[in-house]
């Protein structure tokens, strides 16, 4: 058994039994940990948090070796972010995103990549105007740090360039050249305006991307993209997803 402490991001919460909570977390140190804060819900005053979604608390934790539950023998509330709580569409853009991640990421494999990439998110949120845009940023840039990266760079099938004229594979999760055919029945054609889009978000850094200007064209072409590629891939729904 190791004591953990480290900074983490609410995902979801559950009540368990009458008096306690179980919780998946986005640690900053272990990655995705699931925690149960014994008691929380009888003396809400025995944690400095009440463990609210998406907020950032400093926990501390007992991580057993036989055991994919922790017990969180401390959780102070750090970041609340008033400013998204206040809107109800933000709202539901920061928990689309905790959703997201709690259904792509395994349990304690760290990944700071993914953390770092969550907490910008929020931070973002408050004072966003295009959410669409925010969110669509978020989808790419978490699909490149978990390992579910679409193939944009070159034709899926015959590895050849791609420039004018593609479409886009569920199945095979990439481009199709217009010279390949494959038995695909949801390919859909994607402008070079969306791909390179995809390719500049995917690279630079998350304050780059945030000066980036999408036209709400390609927008629609990004969100019916990404949000089926996710569908497919992941086989879940992602709930919230329905509400953006």
């Amino acid at each position: 058994m190791a004591i953990i402490s480290t900074e983490a991001i609410v995902l979801r919460s559950l009540d368990h039994r009458e008096t306690s909570k179980f919780v998946f977390l986005l640690t900053k140190k272990c990655g995705k940990v699931l925690g149960v804060l014994k008691g929380i819900r009888k003396d809400p005053r025995k944690f400095g948090s009440s463990v609210d979604k998406f907020s950032v608390n400093d926990i501390v934790f007992y991580q057993y070796r036989d055991s994919e539950v922790h017990l969180v023998s401390q959780c102070d509330m750090k970041e609340f972010f008033p400013e998204v709580r206040l809107d109800a569409k933000k709202i539901l853009a920061a928990e689309y995103a905790a959703e997201l991640v709690n259904k792509i990421l395994p349990l304690e494999e760290p990944n700071p990549g993914v953390y770092d990439l969550l907490l910008n998110y929020l931070r973002a949120l408050g004072g966003e105007k295009d959410l669409g845009r925010l969110v669509h940023m978020f989808q790419i840039k978490l699909l490149a740090l978990s390992g579910f990266r679409p193939h944009i760079d070159s034709c899926v099938a015959c590895g050849a360039g791609v420039k004018d004229q593609a479409r886009f594979s569920m199945v095979r999760g990439g481009l199709v050249c217009p010279k390949c055919r494959v038995p695909d029945a949801a390919l859909v054609p994607i402008s070079a305006g969306a791909v390179a889009s995809l390719l500049y978000i995917e690279k630079k850094n998350w304050a780059a991307c945030q000066r980036l200007s999408i036209p709400p064209a390609i927008k629609r072409e990004l969100k019916y993209i990404l949000n089926n590629f996710l569908i497919f891939h992941l086989e879940k729904n992602i709930r919230s997803a329905k509400y953006l």
